[in-house]
């Protein structure tokens, strides 16, 4: 008697896993049908035609989604008014300081390396000289990494002061656009990964 009520039990929890599968499928994708009803209006409804029906169609649409970007809004707004070029080169520790303030803030940004000719030349018709690191915001500049300065440029130009929440797992980077320089990247915080831990 136990052993009938145990497949019973293990009959009953299949049947309720099955029916759970099956309700998270027709979730992802629905069926939906077109079909003339005997008025001749044409209806499109989830419910099977009736067999009167002329024309009846079935077709399946997929779940709606709406693609967003892994900035905060403010980060986007501020992007498309202020954007930000990081002047550089292989300076060392201020460099890098540099560059990781921007990854903290989860800025996008520009580096342009300016140990290449055109980087040279870009950073030398920006500032009149060769002064790195340097940062562009939008239409204003400052040679030398000063913390205060540059939080300050980034707060003016609308920048969040904190990155948005992290959307994918670490070290799941979206693979990279094409350069177009060999001087010239564009950085993603959230495209590196390098949002603090």
């Amino acid at each position: 008697m136990t052993i009938a009520i145990t497949r019973k039990r293990s009959a009953g929890v299949l049947a309720l896993l099955i029916l759970i599968a099956s309700a998270l499928a027709a979730a992802q994708t629905q069926q939906v049908y077109r079909y003339v009803d005997p008025e001749g209006r044409v209806v499109y409804s989830d419910k099977p035609p009736p067999p009167n029906a002329r024309d009846a169609q079935a077709k399946r649409i997929g779940k709606n989604t709406i693609e967003t970007s892994n900035l905060s809004f403010s980060a986007v707004l501020a992007q498309e008014r202020y954007p930000v070029t990081l002047y550089t080169f292989g300076c060392g520790t201020v460099c890098d300081t540099a560059s990781a303030l921007l990854n903290k803030r989860g800025v996008p940004h520009t580096v342009v390396d300016v140990g290449q000719s055109d980087g040279a030349d870009k950073l030398k018709r920006l500032t009149g000289g060769l002064d790195a690191p340097a940062l562009q915001v939008g239409d204003q500049y400052t040679t030398g990494y000063n913390e205060n300065r540059w939080q300050s440029m980034l707060t003016d130009a609308g920048y969040p002061k904190t990155p948005a929440p992290r959307t994918s797992p670490v070290g799941k980077a979206p693979a990279p656009a094409p350069e177009s320089s060999a001087a010239t990247q564009t950085v993603s915080p959230a495209a590196k990964g390098s949002y603090p831990q």
